[in-house]
């Protein structure tokens, strides 16, 4: 019997596997002597806490557009630490400097971005739980930027009823 993950997994699959083979098609009208700079793609997924499957698509160009920007999108990773009531994102972006960074955070959506030279990084993050947009602690080292938000503290409403 086949389960819901499953049957998810499969159909995940298959669309990213019809996006990565006919992605082959945005690259014949690409004319390698451009100043554009490198063309890449790719996704990532992962299982979240509730079981179901993620899916992030990167890059600088998408199967189902053949406009190549010179801006790539950084890689992000988002961790939550129920432990220290922490949310990280930690995103990949070399080459530039901490100098470079602005970030934006509005409404639990991280708007991250970054130039230094012929090196242009954007990604935008929404943000699955509640955070403190005041508590924002930001590094960048060596390529690697990390931003940490304390969770905010979700008060039930309603009115709790004792059963006698």
């Amino acid at each position: 019997m086949t389960s819901f993950f499953d049957t998810e997994i499969d159909r995940i699959f298959k669309k990213m596997s019809k996006s990565f083979f006919d992605g082959n098609d945005m690259f014949e009208g690409f004319n390698g002597n451009s100043n554009s700079g490198p063309i890449f793609y790719g996704y990532t997924m992962t299982i979240g806490p509730d079981g179901k499957p993620s899916v992030q698509e990167y890059g600088n160009v998408q199967p189902d557009r053949s406009i190549v920007s010179d801006t790539r999108e950084a890689i992000v990773d988002t961790i939550v630490d129920e432990k220290d009531r922490v949310v990280k994102l930690i995103a990949e972006m070399p080459g530039v400097e901490k100098t470079d960074v602005k970030i934006l955070v509005d409404k639990n959506v991280v708007n991250v971005t970054a130039k230094h030279g012929e090196k242009k990084y954007h990604c935008k993050v929404p943000l699955q739980q509640k955070v403190d947009e005041n508590s924002a602690k930001a590094t960048y080292k060596n390529g690697i930027l990390q931003l940490v938000f304390k969770l905010i503290e979700e008060k039930q409403t309603g009115k709790k009823v004792e059963v006698e």
